[in-house]
């Protein structure tokens, strides 16, 4: 199974980005958004092609993405190109789980085509955690898995996880595949979750005249 693939093809799903185009280095999305205008995502390309493609970018706030160590990247960007923070792809077959949800929280669920959106609330309506994902053929992308500051360390990343999944299995699904953080993959480990290959990028930052 082609877990890079899929990753970035539920990825664009679950952020409402248009389909990946293919390219000789790999998938390109045109993201369209300030923070990242276009996403290039390396899938096999040697060091020769990225510095060629590297050194034909010139739009601000492009990204390259590569499932790759940092080290391995850094030669191939000059001064103008940041590290993004540095991530770990991340794959699991999907299990029914349920998670207990605290008194004084509910959960929504809210399904169109191949994105889901989870929400737990608290009984005045505020948002306490959250996340989505979308699909991309048997495979779901999870993603921006958040639990406000104030409402940490009650389980509430567990719980929208745990919602997450059945909606995923209920929709045909059996593998899930995300790309976490140091932090969020400590959570995801407990959840069974293993590291497929790290995830790296740089963003094109030029300066100003």
């Amino acid at each position: 199974m082609d877990v890079e693939r899929l990753w970035v093809e539920g990825w664009a799903v679950a952020r409402q980005a248009p389909e990946p185009v293919e390219v000789p280095w790999g998938l390109r999305i045109d993201v369209g958004r300030p923070a990242r205008t276009v996403r290039h995502i390396l899938l096999g390309a040697d060091g020769e092609t990225a510095r060629r493609l590297v050194g034909t970018l010139t739009e601000p706030a492009t990204c390259v993405k590569a499932f790759l160590p940092r080290r391995e990247m850094d030669p191939w960007f000059p001064a103008a190109w940041e590290p993004v923070e540095p991530c770990f792809l991340m794959a699991v077959d999907l299990r029914p789980s349920r998670a207990a949800v605290p008194d004084g929280y509910t959960t929504t669920v809210d399904t169109s085509g191949g994105l889901t959106r989870v929400g737990v609330l608290t009984d005045d309506g505020e948002v306490a955690a959250y996340g989505r994902t979308g699909r991309a053929g048997t495979a779901c992308v999870f993603d921006q898995v958040v639990t406000e500051p104030a409402h940490r360390r009650r389980g509430l990343g567990t719980v929208v996880m745990g919602t997450l999944t059945r909606a995923a299995l209920a929709h045909g699904a059996s593998v899930g595949v995300l790309g976490a953080t140091e932090q969020g993959r400590a959570l995801y480990e407990t959840l069974g979750w293993k590291v497929h290959a790290p995830l790296n990028g740089f963003v094109h930052r030029p300066a100003t005249p």
